[in-house]
């Protein structure tokens, strides 16, 4: 019994950092919320640019 709980408790405690080491390899993707200030995302080029005024 002793034995299972030990098991069981160290398995539950290395879940979050098995989780988080399956993320690691992710890109992350720049958005429009990333643009800086003044700035706004343009869908053609994928990419945060100044705004066109007319």
């Amino acid at each position: 019994m002793k034995l299972r709980l030990a098991l069981s408790a160290i398995v539950l405690s290395l879940t979050p950092a098995f989780a988080s080491a399956m993320c690691s390899g992710m890109s992350y993707e720049t958005t429009a919320s990333s643009c800086m200030a003044g700035q706004v995302w343009d869908n053609d080029t994928a990419s945060c640019v100044d705004p066109v005024t007319s």
